[in-house]
């Protein structure tokens, strides 16, 4: 872990981003759903690119000097877990499944949104109350057992709302601040990565940086469930280097276990990822940035896969050079997701100093 505590990164973040982080991260934009979310992001990116693109599926693409034929990638993923309506019971009570690796034990009480073609229906994860649970038998929340209650008494009722099998279910949670350091809300992961690259984009076009290759800011969807959209979307560009920044465990909050997860912590900096899908030569410029420019770092072991984008790229085309700078996260999957806000800086300076000491042409290979 490197120390410059003593040095501090100048306040990247204005009013402006603020406010698009706040509008971004309470858009619902569920895996398969991002559009509306992207459509925000895209808004947000377009004055700071020379052009755009998007796919298909719906990955978004800033691109600021389009005709280079070096191609260097910042990438973060869009989408949020979510639920999908699974089955009805004829007293209007809702069961669901998971769209993404939502967390059931945390459903229990939560306010969710129903995106229906009618519009926001309102519902709850309800639970029996504690005064008639028996303590020597009592039942964990569980897919098989929680169920979400839009005030029907019927299934022609809920029908009638708009909802049905396939409808998609989002937590009714909106982002705060804690203590003033802290960004603390659902979805942070990774809607957190998507600002952070914007934000990339926004200074390099403010401080007027011309740069010697083609700059594709990507924001992929379908990340939660498989690395989908970035498949995808790295097929399509085929860079040559790829940066992508998602999020990790801080593992000094409570119930963490650092001899498994590692010893990664809110507040130190960027987490930079070592495994067989981060390219070594890659992480060393990095390091090699963060410790020239004296931004704090952390380090991350991943075991055979970063189970992030990074593995999408890296495995892409003919191999794409790759490398994950994380961002250290509480509560992941929960509707309090909480990063520090040092950290968001520090990681958006990381790649700006990156990117901009990076020579076209730059031949990663291990061997030459």
């Amino acid at each position: 872990m490197a120390s410059f505590l003593a040095f501090r990164i100048p306040k990247i973040m204005n009013q402006k981003s603020q406010e698009f982080l706040t509008k971004y991260l309470n858009n619902a934009s569920p895996t398969g759903f991002e559009a509306s979310g992207q459509q925000i992001w895209l808004d947000y990116i377009k004055p700071y690119t020379d052009s755009y693109f998007t796919d298909k599926y719906g990955t978004a693409v800033g691109v600021i000097n389009p005709d280079a034929k070096f191609k260097v990638v910042i990438e973060a993923h869009a989408d949020e877990i979510s639920w999908f309506v699974n089955y009805i019971d004829d007293n209007g009570y809702i069961y669901v499944v998971r769209n993404g690796g939502s967390d059931h034990q945390i459903a229990p009480s939560k306010r969710v949104n129903i995106h229906t073609e009618k519009g926001i229906v309102k519902g709850v994860f309800g639970w029996p109350a504690i005064h008639v649970r028996d303590k020597a038998s009592e039942k964990s929340p569980s897919l098989r057992n929680i169920f979400i209650d839009v005030g029907a008494e019927s299934k022609q009722e809920v029908l009638d709302m708009g909802v049905h099998v396939g409808t998609v279910i989002t937590f009714d949670d909106e982002v705060f601040k804690l203590n003033k350091k802290f960004w603390c809300g659902r979805a942070l992961d990774n809607r957190i990565g998507g600002f952070m690259i914007a934000e990339v984009a926004r200074r390099l076009h403010e401080e007027g940086k011309k740069l010697p290759f083609g700059l594709y800011v990507v924001n992929s969807v379908q990340e939660e469930i498989g690395l989908r959209g970035a498949e995808m979307i790295a097929a399509r560009i085929k860079p040559d280097v790829a940066i992508i920044t998602d999020v990790c465990h801080d593992t000094a909050s409570p119930m963490y276990e650092k001899q498994l997860q590692g010893d990664q912590k809110c507040g130190l900096g960027p987490v930079l990822a070592y495994g067989p899908a981060v390219h070594n030569n890659v992480l060393k410029m990095l390091i090699d940035v963060a410790e020239k420019n004296k931004i704090d770092f952390q380090r991350h072991a991943s075991s055979r896969s970063t189970g992030t984008d990074t593995d999408a790229f890296a495995y892409s085309n003919e191999g794409v050079p790759s490398a994950l700078i994380s961002l250290a996260l509480k509560y992941m999957h929960t509707t309090v997701e909480t990063a520090h806000e040092s950290d968001i800086e520090k990681v958006i300076e990381l790649m700006y100093q990156f990117i901009i000491q990076l020579p076209a042409d730059h031949d990663f290979s291990y061997l030459k």
